[in-house]
């Protein structure tokens, strides 16, 4: 039975047509044993590790909802090129679909647009105005776009209406939609749009990810959720320890698979996809397009959209100006405190480190110095880490040091300032750092400090500086011709002259 009108008709009558006490798996896929017994079990080769599924014997399911209305249907081919060129759309495949200029243009069912109403929205972004008719439509979706232009929603919103048209979910059975994300915290913020657009239609949701205990999740997957959120690792978990199964799944969803690509979760994801009906939809959200991505997009997509947000080169957000300044590393910690003498007002500041024990180190330093500072990497519980989150964005601790685990994902209104101390290992992480400002239409600020162990970014990170339209300082121009020369075998010792300030920039890059 179809629950697409049912639901926009009378949301409760979903809730009342279940059982209160939710889904108990039966004989194999029992849930009410604990993880630890399932495991033993499974070691033991009593159970069967999860079987890539295959397409014969699947039931069909509709995922074509899209409704082109009048409005954008007489949009001219002009009209179509001049709105894409204006927001910066590019697109690629057969059959694309007009963007949408209106909420009301998308024909999303009433109870979806009662929740966009209460959020406040005006009018739809640039990836929501052309991913969400491509969504609708049902077909696979690649989606490049950087953070903070409304990627969640643009696949959250037609997930609900996806979710809406497929029947209920019988006991033991998994969810209807998967979303995958690199780290916990993104994966907690996309659990809170889904729980706030799901609930008028009383969708659902539960979140996955390691570092908590896993009976509250369990549980939840026992009752039966329609859209699961979960990073790789505890899903697997899960999936191995049969709490729940991706026999249902028909939506599926790789948030940020740039970054999980960076973070070595490309078994984890092959494993989990083989285990997905093959005629699903697939939506693949990135910030980044490089081959790796696109290598591991031909593998998962058939016949996709594409649709690019700006250019698909990288790129730092306009609205955030970038100050790099050349130093050594022993002169860090000083110039930092002498940074936050500067600029400290109050607002939320946020350093970035690149490992967990010099995060401690530079916060416990700053404790001690008098600055109001706390801590988050992957070393610390989810509680802790929940903590310390809700202290900044409270303004109670406005300074926060993190590793990359805050890079994407994190969304903190009015971080008015971001400090790499540490330079991160690529220029798509020095994007998605100091991405945490200048969000949603504000300016923000962005200081990097940049070493000789570092010099070899210097060509790409100036192209960035360029693009975004920033004023180079001299050290950083002769810091890159210096790393050009150095290719030739000629000045490999120069770079640590400049960064050590023996000469001046000037004679530096004249005489040396």
């Amino acid at each position: 039975m179809s629950r697409y009108d049912s639901r926009s008709a009378d949301p409760a009558s979903y809730r009342e047509r279940r059982s209160d006490s939710g889904f108990v798996h039966k004989g194999e896929y029992d849930g009410s044993r604990s993880s630890s017994s399932a495991k033993r079990e499974y070691e033991g080769g009593a159970l069967s590790p999860p079987r890539k599924l295959e397409l014969d014997g699947l039931t069909p399911f509709e995922k074509n909802f899209y409704s082109e209305s009048p409005a954008v249907a007489s949009m001219s081919e002009s009209e179509v090129e001049e709105y894409r060129r204006r927001r910066e759309i590019t697109v690629e495949g057969k059959n694309i679909p007009n963007p949408v200029k209106s909420f009301s243009d998308v024909n999303f069912p009433e109870y979806v647009m009662q929740e966009i109403a209460k959020a406040g929205f005006t009018e739809p972004t640039a990836i929501q105005s052309q991913g969400w008719p491509m969504a609708l439509k049902g077909r696979d979706l690649i989606g490049i776009a950087e953070t903070g232009s409304g990627k969640t929603l643009a696949y959250l919103l037609p997930a609900i209406v996806h979710v809406n048209a497929q029947p209920f979910l019988a006991p033991g059975d998994g969810p209807i939609v998967l979303v995958l994300a690199p780290t916990r915290e993104l994966a907690v913020q996309i659990q809170q749009e889904a729980a706030k657009f799901g609930a008028s239609s009383k969708i659902k949701n539960t979140c996955i990810y390691g570092g908590v205990p896993k009976g509250p999740q369990v549980r939840d997957l026992q009752k039966g959720v329609e859209i699961v959120i979960a990073t790789p690792g505890r899903l697997i978990d899960m999936l191995e320890s049969h709490h729940t199964n991706l026999r249902r799944v028909t939506y599926l969803v790789l948030d940020e698979a740039d970054r999980m690509l960076d973070m070595g979760f490309e078994p984890q994801i092959r494993k989990i996809v083989d285990q997905i009906r093959p005629d699903r939809q697939t939506l693949y959200w990135s910030a980044t397009w490089p081959k790796d991505v696109e290598q591991l997009a031909r593998r998962f997509l058939f016949n996709p959209y594409k649709v690019v947000i700006g250019s698909p080169d990288l790129k730092a957000n306009h609205a955030i100006y970038q100050h790099v300044e050349i130093m050594s590393e022993n002169q860090k910690y000083n110039k930092l405190v002498k940074l936050l003498e500067d600029i400290m007002d109050g607002s939320r500041i946020l350093i970035f480190m690149d490992t967990k024990k010099g995060c401690d180190q530079i916060t416990r330093q700053l404790r001690m110095d008098g600055w109001p500072a706390l801590s988050i990497h992957g070393d610390k519980s989810q509680a802790e880490r929940d903590w310390v989150l809700s202290e900044f964005r409270a303004g109670k601790s406005p300074i926060m040091t993190a590793t990359d685990v805050a890079a994407r994902g994190l969304d903190v209104k009015d971080v008015k300032y971001v400090i790499n101390y540490d330079f991160p290992g690529s220029l798509e992480d020095y994007v998605h750092r100091i991405g945490r400002t200048g969000r949603a239409g504000a300016k923000g600020t962005a200081y990097t400090f940049f070493t000789a162990a570092n010099a070899k970014f210097a060509k790409d990170l100036i192209k960035i500086l360029k693009e975004a339209g920033q004023k180079l300082s001299e050290a950083l121009g002769i810091v890159e011709g210096v790393m050009a020369e150095a290719v030739l075998g000629t000045k490999e010792d120069c770079i640590y002259c400049i960064f050590e300030g023996s000469f001046s920039y000037r004679e530096m890059g004249y005489y040396c």
